[in-house]
């Protein structure tokens, strides 16, 4: 099977088979008048470096092994995402598509190419990234396992699918039969979170918690399909800079907020989140250490 960094090459080549450069595109971003949309990256790079030092800071002190695999998992998310957002402003996951017969915004142009403005590098952001948000969010409900491995499966390929139906060319239906089939995935992970875990949640003893964390993570969760569908991708309703600014601050709220709402409560160490010096070793009475 041929690895993820082999697509993302892969996928990369073949959005730039239009010329589209990286200095054009960082040019139309930051040179023009499109500091709207430059400012929803720059952002985004701000808050997600205030996150991993807020989070370093807060579990400096902690002990539990199990506390310390949430804190790894809610930092990750951050790490992954100041990464992808330089991405997008260094223009380098950035490319100019262009849409399908049928499209709404099918014979646009964009900096001096025939497309519209791709920001394929969120996609990116949210197939390494949402996974970190699931372990942790299944951690905190102490599920096991098997069923948070799964959901990460599915939130991978949900991302996968949004992404090809971001950069499908040839046929409008085809764009949207990717998005259909991404978001039955999707809903596959919003029915664990809202039923599985949320039980599970009551069961561990960290129902109140999870009950905030759900809200914010499924609410803002459905945003970004309905963003999607009408932003320039979808019917074309917002421009290219509403519909960024729009996944900006899903990805505070999903991310940032989810983090340090979790964090502050992982911090205390209470006896629902803690997991014993044994907690992680993959054989009993084998304690596992922090070399």
């Amino acid at each position: 099977m041929p690895s993820l960094a082999a697509f993302v090459f892969h996928t990369r080549g073949v959005v730039l088979q239009n010329g589209a450069t990286d200095a054009t595109l960082f040019e139309y971003v930051f040179g023009g008048d499109n500091t709207l949309l430059a400012a929803s990256f720059v952002v985004n790079i701000a808050l997600a470096g205030v996150t991993i030092l807020g989070i370093a800071y807060l579990g400096r002190n902690l002990t539990d092994p199990r506390s310390k695999a949430i804190t790894i998992a809610l930092m990750l998310i951050s790490v992954v995402s100041i990464s992808s957002y330089t991405g997008l402003t260094s223009a380098l996951t950035l490319s100019v598509v262009e849409m399908p017969p049928g499209h709404p915004a099918a014979g646009a142009t964009t900096a001096g190419q025939d497309g519209v403005l791709t920001m394929w590098g969120r996609y990116l952001t949210w197939t390494f990234s949402t996974p970190f948000i699931l372990l942790g969010l299944g951690m905190i409900a102490g599920s096991n396992w098997t069923k948070i491995l799964t959901t990460c499966a599915f939130t991978i390929a949900m991302c996968v699918t949004g992404l090809a139906a971001a950069l499908t060319t040839s046929s409008l239906l085809l764009r949207w039969w990717w998005f259909v089939l991404g978001s039955i995935f999707f809903l596959v992970i919003v029915y664990v979170i809202l039923v599985d875990w949320t039980a599970e949640a009551r069961r561990t003893g960290t129902g109140d918690l999870f009950r905030t964390l759900k809200i914010l993570t499924v609410v803002g969760w459905f945003g970004y399909p309905i963003l999607w569908a009408l932003g320039v991708e979808g019917f074309a309703v917002l421009d290219v800079a509403i519909t960024s600014w729009g996944y900006s601050i899903l990805d505070v709220i999903t991310k940032y907020v989810v983090t340090f709402v979790a964090m502050s409560y992982v911090a205390r160490e209470p006896d629902s989140i803690t997991g014993g010096a044994d907690y992680g070793a993959t054989v009993p009475g084998i304690t596992p250490t922090d070399d």
